[in-house]
């Protein structure tokens, strides 16, 4: 009976130490069971920010993000727009100046030779190798015809003259061009091929092409040589 008794207290003293190991042991392996499979689950979806892809952070598509880029990005458009409405301005200004200005079409010829212009401020100052004269006047002065002729030459970008114009006329039996350089942009009245009358608009003045200040840069040519404009007008004008 007291064997019987030893054995069952034993037995007893054991199974309360084992059970609530046991317990134990199941909550623990049970805790580490749920938490994995957890991290299983979410895996694919846990994003960290260490891990986040160049694709994500990439802003090549747009230009702009934030306030300041947008407002910055839009004074830059605007400055862009109005450079380009300047410059067109300019343009229309440089191409019409003192062209819808009142311009006698003809001029009264005293005789076969006129002078391109009805006055001018000065001569330009002579140089090496200039084959022409240069008559100083104000922008947008009216330019004739010194007699009559055929158009050969009339262009808006003349190399180094300009806009110009260049008259082919057979004067007293001598064949005679005249060449007009540095015109206003948009004043030119005739065209290749047109005939001309002594004393006819062809154009105004300026300082296109290759110009310092607005003048009128004149050339004659006698039987294919060049003469000096001014001693050849003063012969020639009636």
């Amino acid at each position: 009976m007291r064997t019987f008794l030893t054995v069952t207290a034993v037995a007893g003293m054991v199974a309360t130490v084992a059970i609530p190991a046991f317990a134990a042991a199941r909550g623990e392996n049970a805790d580490a069971v749920t938490l994995q499979q957890v991290a299983a689950e979410n895996a694919q979806s846990l994003v960290i920010g260490s891990e986040a892809t160049p694709e994500a952070l990439d802003r090549g598509g747009y230009s702009a993000t934030t306030p300041e880029e947008i407002e910055k990005k839009k004074q830059e458009e605007a400055a862009k727009a109005a450079l380009a409405a300047r410059v067109a301005s300019q343009s229309r200004t440089s191409s019409s100046s003192s062209v819808s200005m009142s311009v006698p079409e003809t001029i009264a010829a005293a005789g076969d030779v006129v002078r391109p212009l009805t006055s001018f401020n000065n001569f330009g100052t002579p140089y090496a190798g200039h084959k022409g004269t240069d008559y100083m006047v104000g922008r947008g002065t009216p330019i004739y015809a010194i007699a009559d002729g055929v158009v050969v030459a009339s262009s808006e970008s003349g190399p180094g003259w300009g806009v110009y114009v260049k008259i082919a006329h057979n004067i007293g039996g001598k064949s005679v061009t005249s060449l007009y350089a540095h015109m206003l942009y948009g004043s030119r009245r005739v065209s290749v091929g047109q005939t001309v009358s002594a004393g006819q608009l062809i154009g105004q003045v300026s300082d296109t092409g290759r110009a310092f200040g607005t003048h009128l840069h004149l050339e004659i040519r006698l039987n294919g040589g060049y003469v000096n404009a001014e001693s050849w007008l003063r012969a020639n004008v009636g």
